[in-house]
């Protein structure tokens, strides 16, 4: 295989990687387990994610990126060394160009620490996009009229909200409200309501499978097992879709808030666009049930879930890799 351009999607939840010529080839979870003592990697990927909460003392399992940015520069740059060469990286014969999407608003120290990472990873020169302008394109938007277009990616660590028109941003704004933040308030809620302390395992579970934020959303039960605070034994409870909705009114009301200060900036023309054109939800937290019906009520505008919403960024960055000399001349 010759030197290749590469699109990254380095997400505080999930890595994503798509080669040019042969689309997206990588989504494994940003998770790394490591010994304590020796610091020596044992799992990355998947494979560590089914370690987390269940290792011995002397393992940890690392999450190296938080809200969106490199919380553990060295595990970071070991995750990367290992996903590129799981996707072919010892068969190129020179580096390839790395194309990274981040957050609008990460300052240029985490610009720096990703740009670092990445070329001490293997490649050759790198890139950096902002997120949603990415999950913009991924998600079949034409960003490139003169005219608006807006965009809510929901990440892990971040949701990215921004106008977009003639290939740019116009409004944004980024926030640390996103996945990570639902799974932390629904653990929180069933630790006050039930005294039950349950992982973060658990509480994505609960979120996934009778998640809602809308209150006329669809009802259902689901059984959760956890430990007691009171007798420190295991117990069983049912937990309800009107519940999550009550653990997450908090964080989603977050999001709300940021999409309108985002329209509320937006020149009165392209603002009048988005009226005609809807706006377009990305990212994990797109499949978030209600999500949508709620934002539509609030913001006013129709508001459609993207097809296939976790792969929105990777795929943009895809579609980018195609234009890398042309339209990425900026590097950070």
């Amino acid at each position: 295989m010759f030197s290749k351009d590469i699109g990254i999607d380095l997400g505080t939840a999930n890595v994503l990687i798509h080669v040019k010529g042969s689309g997206v080839v990588l989504d494994e979870p940003s998770v790394v387990t490591i010994e304590s003592g020796s610091k020596r990697v044992l799992a990355v990927g998947e494979e560590a994610r089914r370690m987390v909460g269940r290792t011995p003392g002397n393992i940890v399992a690392i999450r190296p990126l938080r809200d969106g940015v490199i919380a553990d520069f060295d595990i970071t740059e070991t995750m990367l060394k290992y996903f590129i060469h799981r996707v072919g990286g010892k068969n190129w014969y020179s580096r390839p160009r790395i194309l990274i999407c981040a957050p609008t608003n990460i300052t240029s120290v985490e610009q720096k620490a990703i740009r670092e990472a990445a070329e001490r990873s293997g490649a050759k020169e790198v890139f950096l996009e902002e997120e949603p302008k990415a999950a913009a394109i991924g998600a079949g938007m034409n960003i490139y009229e003169p005219s608006g277009n807006m965009a809510v990616d929901i990440g892990g660590g971040t949701t990215d909200v921004a106008v977009l028109s003639m290939g740019e941003i116009v409004t944004s704004s980024s926030i640390k409200m996103a996945g990570d933040k639902f799974d932390e308030a629904i653990l929180k809620y069933i630790k006050n309501k039930y005294k039950l302390l349950i992982g973060e395992r658990t509480a994505e579970h609960i979120k996934m499978m009778i998640g809602t934020v809308h209150p006329n959303g669809e009802q259902a039960e689901l059984d959760i097992r956890g430990r007691d605070m009171v007798s420190g034994l295991p117990k069983t409870i049912m937990v309800t879709s009107g519940e999550v909705q009550e653990a997450l009114s908090d964080p989603v009301e977050w999001i709300v808030a940021s999409a309108k200060s985002v329209l509320e900036q937006t020149p009165p023309e392209l603002a009048a666009d988005i009226i005609d054109r809807g706006v377009i939800l990305t990212g994990g937290g797109a499949l978030l049930k209600g999500l949508d019906e709620l934002l539509a009520e609030e913001l006013r505008v129709p508001v459609l879930v993207a097809e296939d919403p976790m792969h929105c960024v990777v795929k943009g960055t895809g579609l980018m890799l195609n234009h890398l000399d042309r339209s990425l001349k900026k590097k950070f």
